[in-house]
């Protein structure tokens, strides 16, 4: 096959035995050819595995960046108030409180209360932090009002 192709993408097509024989040792000594090898089920399956792996792993960016996306549009201001905006309470705090107003129409105390709630092996004082933290980003979002629904909804 490799040899076939090879002929295939000269230029010239010359039928000679001689010219033949010259490009098939010209292509095996250019060449580094192995031999053929019968993949055994363990590769294939790895092979399977890996290919899986990776559309999964390209999925996984995509939705993070969607999200980001949607966040941009609704409360830009979020991404500072937690280390990690993909961790759990980050997370749950966004789907109680997915806009700026919804933060600001709770008080303080509630929204500490509600952070202490989603992450119980973190003081109390910590979760007050971050719910100041949260209330001066909702007042500080350049959207204070959600346009769309849809944004939340997909949020």
């Amino acid at each position: 096959m490799i040899s076939h192709r090879a002929k295939s993408a000269s230029l010239r097509k010359v039928k000679t035995d001689a010219n033949d024989a010259y490009r098939l040792c010209e292509l095996y000594y250019k060449e580094d050819l192995e031999p053929y090898k019968r993949r055994g089920i363990q590769l294939l399956n790895l092979r399977n595995l890996t290919r899986q792996h990776e559309d999964m792993t390209g999925i996984y960016v995509q939705n993070k960046l969607q999200f980001q996306a949607v966040l941009d549009q609704i409360f830009p201001e979020y991404k500072g108030v937690f280390g990690d905006l993909y961790s759990v309470v980050s997370l749950l705090v966004l789907k109680e409180f997915p806009a700026s107003e919804d933060i600001l129409a709770v008080s303080e105390d509630t929204l500490a209360n509600k952070i202490k709630e989603f992450c119980k092996r973190r003081s109390k004082k910590w979760a007050e932090e971050k719910a100041q933290k949260l209330k001066e980003a909702a007042a500080r979002n350049p959207f204070q009002k959600t346009l769309y629904q849809s944004h939340l909804l997909s949020l």
